[in-house]
């Protein structure tokens, strides 16, 4: 019988590049040449060989995923993963971030990963509202999760006190739903 949506996912508030995962995601720039924010701490953490393994990829469009090894953090992999900027809503921001969180989730599978751990695409700054990211965060693994069983686990990674607690409240919801 298949693990239940309560032990698959779950929020951790934690510094992601320190999480012992088969992959961790990052919220890169359309270059992945690394950045601000998560991404700036992903590449710094896992060394110089990122950046020159980004090198070769060619960048991301907004929306789809690339996969690199982790080299010097404790996950294996990274995978990288480009969230749209917050114009208002306007724009098919939420869509967008959607497909952010199945690209990933669906190479992480595609590799035969199965623990992996996300932050809160989209959120620094790209502007994207915390809550209205959180619920589609939520909604979208979970979804994505009762379709791919070999994904064991995904962790909501969150850094502050304000994304913690929309994220939990997020999957509180969704878990009273199932």
């Amino acid at each position: 019988m298949p693990a239940s949506l309560h032990e698959r996912l779950a929020v951790r508030r934690a510094d992601i590049t320190t999480l012992h995962v088969d992959a961790i995601v990052n919220a890169a720039n359309p270059s992945l040449l690394g950045g601000g924010g998560v991404d700036g701490a992903i590449h710094a953490a896992a060394g110089p060989e990122l950046l020159a393994h980004c090198r070769t990829l060619g960048g991301c469009p907004t929306g789809e995923a690339r996969i690199t090894p982790g080299f010097a953090l404790p996950a294996r992999f990274v995978i990288h993963t480009v969230g749209p900027v917050w114009h208002g809503g306007h724009d098919d921001e939420d869509t967008m971030l959607g497909r952010c969180y199945r690209s990933s989730l669906a190479l992480a599978d595609a590799h035969g990963l199965r623990r992996v751990a996300i932050p809160a695409i989209s959120t620094g700054v790209y502007g994207f509202p915390v809550e209205r990211a959180a619920r589609i965060a939520v909604t979208t693994v979970a979804d994505e999760l009762a379709a791919r069983p070999a994904l064991a686990h995904v962790l909501l990674v969150t850094f502050g006190d304000e994304a913690t607690r929309v994220t939990e409240a997020a999957l509180a919801l969704r878990l009273a739903e199932a």
